[in-house]
């Protein structure tokens, strides 16, 4: 009974859910790799970017951007309890 809440939460068997995850990362990495883009490089280039909004005085953005990251601190975590209590119906 466990095991068909699980496969329902995940959208398929465990097994299944791996292997589309695997090939969707598989093509991401390549598509990556074709342009270029390095996981590092993509988060280095979004820290410059936050880092000159900052730059330029945008304090509003700075705010908004903490108000949503303490909101995150509490809708994620409630999002995530609701799945799982969802799931066991």
């Amino acid at each position: 009974m466990a095991n068909g809440n699980l496969e329902r939460f995940m959208g398929g068997s465990l097994l299944s859910v791996l292997v589309r995850l695997i090939f969707i990362s598989l093509l991401v990495g390549a598509a990556m790799a074709f342009l270029g883009l390095s996981p590092r490089g993509l988060f280095d280039a979004a820290a410059r970017f936050l880092r000159s909004l900052g730059d330029l005085g945008f304090g509003a953005v700075r705010e908004v951007g903490q108000w949503v990251i303490a909101g995150a601190l509490v809708v994620i975590p409630l999002w995530l309890l609701s799945r799982l209590f969802a799931s066991r119906r």
